[in-house]
């Protein structure tokens, strides 16, 4: 994935915005304020912070070791560090942001999930 497809589909879901409060390299990807993704899109090989299921966590990091890591300065519990240089199939890189995304969303109250068509 490139820097620019993985800043795209970030932004594809309902109500994200990328924000920049830390650095103006360090894309921040949000929903209603709150994060779901974390990268340098100038970054080479390019990685993504993602927030994950603490079990499915570790599982990624077994099955695509060096690959999928525990998150870079962030909760190793529920954050992994992905590769996305193109060494993981697409479409998983793609169900992780989702999943990201997904997660973050069902931390909301209900009516904002509601208003994001999420219940």
């Amino acid at each position: 994935m490139t820097p620019e497809e993985l800043r795209a589909f970030c932004l594809s879901f309902n109500a994200a915005v990328e924000d920049f409060p830390f650095n103006p390299e360090t894309s921040v990807f949000k929903v209603l304020g709150k994060m779901f993704a974390l990268t340098a899109l100038g970054a080479r090989p390019l990685t993504v912070n993602l927030k994950c299921d603490p079990d499915d966590a570790v599982r990624l990091r077994a099955e695509h070791e060096g690959l999928v890591v525990p998150g870079w300065h962030m909760n190793k519990r529920h954050w992994n560090t992905v590769t996305a240089d193109g060494a993981l199939p697409g479409r998983l890189l793609k169900e992780l942001i989702e999943d990201s995304y997904d997660l973050v969303v069902a931390g909301l109250p209900r009516a904002e999930r509601l208003r994001l068509d999420r219940p």
